[in-house]
């Protein structure tokens, strides 16, 4: 009767690893996901930035909606990541929109915005599946 009663924990100690590892998978891809998404959406948001700055002779506002867009997603970013790469790359575009921000809000109508697009390109890298 004890060995009967021992198999049965053991299987239902097993099942209920299986269980958790994978759920921990999943909730592994789900962030894997989840920063390919955001990661996508920063790319969109770099994309408009560019056109803006180059249009910047019409519309600055283009720009400064675009960088809001950034910051946005920046946010949902690091709430939701514990990787260093990941998190290096995420405080250097935050620097970068604010250097961009600054430069426009001095009057700047072509700021410099490489090192959005430098730190935008290294998220993508490190959201890369």
């Amino acid at each position: 009767m004890a060995s009967r009663r021992h198999q049965r924990l053991a299987l239902a100690t097993a099942a209920t690893l299986l269980t958790l590892t994978t759920a921990a998978g999943c909730a592994g891809l789900d962030k894997a996901l989840d920063c390919v998404r955001t990661a996508d959406a920063i790319a969109t948001s770099v994309g408009n930035l560019q056109k803006a700055v180059s249009n910047a002779s019409e519309d600055i506002t283009q720009a400064s909606e675009s960088l809001d867009a950034i910051d946005r997603e920046l946010k949902k970013l690091d709430d939701t990541t514990d990787n260093a790469d990941l998190s290096k790359a995420v405080d250097d575009l935050q620097a970068g929109v604010t250097g961009v921000r600054e430069s426009i809000e001095g009057g700047d109508a072509t700021p410099d915005i490489t090192p959005v697009t430098d730190a935008a390109t290294e998220i993508g890298k490190v959201c890369s599946p």
